[in-house]
């Protein structure tokens, strides 16, 4: 038995999937029940996170952050630590 499915799609991702499927032999349909069927078998993943959106302050932050690094400048981030006692020993020093 088969159902069947409706739904929209920006005219620009379907045009280009299309040629793609056409240019590859493959009928379109066929590639949207492959990728359903392989979504059923978790054999392929939708990542629907987007890129992180930092706010203008946030932003200006890690620009300087990155500056620093760039500059070789390290004296305001952590070293590599092998143990939690280092670490602690390490933030509680008093030349900060």
């Amino acid at each position: 038995m088969t159902t069947q499915v409706v739904f929209r799609l920006d005219k620009k991702v379907k045009d280009k999937a299309m040629k793609r499927a056409k240019r590859e032999g493959v009928p379109f349909a066929s590639v949207m029940k492959f990728a359903a069927r392989a979504y059923a078998q978790e054999r392929f993943h939708v990542d629907i996170g987007s890129e992180e959106q930092f706010n203008a302050k946030t932003a200006k932050e890690i620009r300087g952050m990155l500056r620093e690094i760039k500059a070789g400048n390290m004296e305001n981030f952590s070293p590599g630590f092998t143990n939690m006692k280092d670490a602690i020993a390490w933030m509680r020093r008093k030349d900060k």
